[in-house]
């Protein structure tokens, strides 16, 4: 009942290689979670761990299931789309959030508003 026998090798050591790879990238999104200081540094690295992460297990995914069934998989391409478009957003969201609550309570872990207005516009 299983189509794991009918999968070639270059096709199964692609789609180890691949899963692997998104387990440990998301693997280091997690450490960097739980080792950098504050808030600001932590939010960074399980974004990029989730979506470099997520992506890298979704081709993997996809490898196997359009091998497997002979034609394209489009379900991992959704997903890796709205993961893609909802973690930066989520990200500005939290951040946002936490600079009103700091800059309200008068913390100095982050710069004050008139500076980050004066700054000079990056890029």
């Amino acid at each position: 009942m299983s189509a794991v026998g009918d999968l070639p090798a270059w096709a199964a050591l692609l789609t180890a290689l691949l899963v692997l790879l998104g387990s440990i990238v998301t693997l280091i999104g997690s450490l960097g979670l739980l080792r950098l200081r504050n808030f600001y540094a932590r939010v960074h690295a399980p974004t990029l761990g989730t979506t470099l992460g997520t992506a890298s297990i979704l081709a993997g995914s996809a490898l196997f299931f359009s091998v497997i069934e002979a034609r394209p998989v489009v379900h991992e391409i959704l997903i890796i789309t709205f993961v893609t478009l909802t973690t930066p957003a989520t990200l500005m969201l939290l951040v946002r959030a936490a600079l009103y609550r700091d800059r309200t309570e008068g913390s100095r872990d982050v710069p004050a508003a008139e500076v980050a207005e004066n700054l000079p516009p990056s890029g």
